[in-house]
């Protein structure tokens, strides 16, 4: 009797992901195999749209090609019209041809053509130059083909494969290549604490998007209305900005990136435009953002002290101030812990205090960034810390007061990322739990219900910021410290040693002692004993 063939095990998407990643294993940089990947993703879930929508035509028009070949009628429900040369299908069949390179960038520049809204957002002439055996390509295609949506029931796929993606090559590459992608936790946490449920939304930095990513999905999580927000940012690196346009382009998020790739400070692609909301994570440290006699005039320093070439935190602390709603604006973004206190930028520290544009300094758990492992703190600037209403939620007037605010003991959670077969990387991750608990003592300590903040020992302080404006003699201001804003100086600090019985605690390591120089002198007197048995007494 014939044994029965085992059931093929069911594939994983996580499986299905790690193929794509290794399919062209061998063939260009890094980068070039997250374009690829990503690239192909992007054509996959584009035919996937166009052919559900053009089932849904065909249902209700027939097969008219007036209305099956209108672009129009595919853009209105933010689906890309493709000829049939770009639809998956057509590149699934002919996965194996000899110029499938060619194929793909016919593909690519076809949809970009097809519809305006993509115009810089696709790979041009990028398969062929790749230079990858067709044998590889096609296993690629194979692997992406395996992606859809009757396969794996995942509530957002689309969002779940290009997060996947963007993660695992930002943890694979160095500190630059790695800029472009911030955790997807810390993004949230800053989305979860300004709130952006209507109006502008902009990121100076924008990376690959994840700023307006996280916000729509702030708005999904209390039952908004996405619409209500449109997104507009900016990014310097060219691939880096195709693919911030790619991103949101096939979840379709509508977007303003400007006309090109562009230095924020250099050339402002929103210039006078003020926003509602801003977000974002700056390059850290970022050295040369300016020449030395390069914008020593530019109105965004107005009231404060030109920033250093060397270091452009507070270039981009001040930039950020210039483009929020001077009536209501609010910012959450990251910067490294040495802009606290960098002693080379007192001045315009003091001045953004005595400004009052701060309202609140948190610091993150260490290693939680895929290409450095420092601490980084969130900053959060609001123009308006008067008595208001707030969605909903009743705001004390907050002004000439600032909350610190240290995660860094939450560190417990940690996410182990496969980078290749044998590496992987640990980084610390912010439960849902945790990021509500930051949002909740935020909101506490500006709500007018007083009682429901208090001060919380190694991790929360409400701190003034004149020392004339304390309530109690005994606390500290910002001023007497001298305009420092890393929080280890404000919240109080447990000094667990006071805990100890040092009586008790003599005692035991008396006894302890006693017993250990009871043993050496056992350990002495046999060794003696051993000597003296065999004649050589070492008395």
């Amino acid at each position: 009797m014939a044994k029965a063939t085992k059931k093929d095990k069911e594939i994983t998407l996580e499986t299905v992901l790690w193929n794509c990643r290794v399919a062209l294993r061998g063939v260009g940089s890094m980068e070039k195999n997250r374009d690829a990947v990503i690239g192909l993703a992007f054509l996959k879930f584009a035919g996937d749209k166009f052919d559900k929508r053009r089932a849904e035509l065909l249902a209700q028009y027939g097969d008219i090609p007036v209305f099956l070949e209108k672009p129009s009628f595919y853009n209105a429900v933010n689906v890309f019209y493709l000829k049939d040369t770009a639809r998956w299908s057509y590149i699934v069949k002919n996965a194996g041809a000899n110029d499938i390179a060619v194929i793909l960038d016919q593909a690519m520049a076809d949809i970009e053509e097809a519809n305006p809204s993509l115009k810089g957002a696709l790979l041009q002439n990028f398969y062929a130059t790749l230079c990858a055996p067709k044998e590889k390509t096609k296993a690629l295609i194979d692997e992406v083909n395996k992606i859809s949506e009757t396969r794996f029931h995942e509530e957002d796929l689309i969002g779940r494969v290009y997060e996947y993606f963007l993660q695992i090559y930002a943890a694979s590459g160095t500190k630059e290549d790695g800029e472009f992608y911030t955790p997807a936790c810390v993004v949230k946490l800053i989305a979860e604490m300004i709130e952006p449920f209507s109006g502008t939304v902009y990121d100076p930095c924008c990376g690959s998007g994840g700023m307006f990513v996280q916000s729509h999905k702030f708005i999904e999580r209390h039952q908004g209305n996405r619409t209500n927000i449109s997104v507009i940012g900016q990014e310097s690196v060219p691939d880096t900005w195709r693919l911030c346009k790619m991103n949101l382009a096939i979840r379709g998020i509508s977007h303003d990136l400007g006309e090109k790739n562009a230095s924020t400070f250099t050339d402002d692609q929103h210039k006078d435009r003020k926003f509602d909301f801003i977000m974002a994570n700056p390059p850290f440290n970022l050295k040369g953002w300016r020449g030395e006699d390069e914008l020593l005039d530019d109105p965004r320093w107005d009231g404060y002290v030109v920033p250093r070439v060397s270091n452009a935190n507070y270039a981009w602390i001040l930039h950020i101030i210039s483009k929020l709603d001077v009536n209501h604006g609010i910012a959450g973004f990251l910067l490294a812990n040495g802009a606290l206190n960098d002693p080379d930028e007192y001045e315009n520290r003091k001045r953004l205090l005595m400004n009052d544009k701060i309202e609140a300094i948190i610091v993150l758990p260490r290693d939680m960034f895929y290409t450095t492992d420092i601490s980084v703190t969130l900053w959060i600037v609001n123009m308006n810390k008067t008595v208001r209403t707030v969605n909903g939620r009743q705001l004390r007037d907050r002004s000439g007061e600032v909350l610190f605010m240290d995660l860094r003991r939450w560190d417990s959670n940690v996410e182990e990322i496969v980078i290749d077969k044998g590496k992987k990387k640990k980084k610390t991750v912010l439960t849902d739990e945790q990021i509500a608990e930051a949002k909740r003592i935020y909101n506490s300590w500006q709500s007018t219900d007083t009682s429901l903040y208090q001060d919380v020992p190694e991790l929360c302080k409400a701190v003034k910021v004149l020392k004339r404006d304390k309530v109690d003699p005994n606390d500290l201001s910002i001023e007497e410290k001298d305009w420092a804003l890393a929080p280890s100086k404000y919240i109080e600090f447990i000094d667990r040693d006071l805990d100890i019985d040092y009586e008790k605690e003599m005692a035991r390591i008396q006894d302890e002692m006693r017993l250990l120089m009871a043993s050496e002198e056992l350990s002495q007197s046999m060794l003696k004993d051993a000597f003296r048995g065999i004649g050589y007494g070492i008395d």
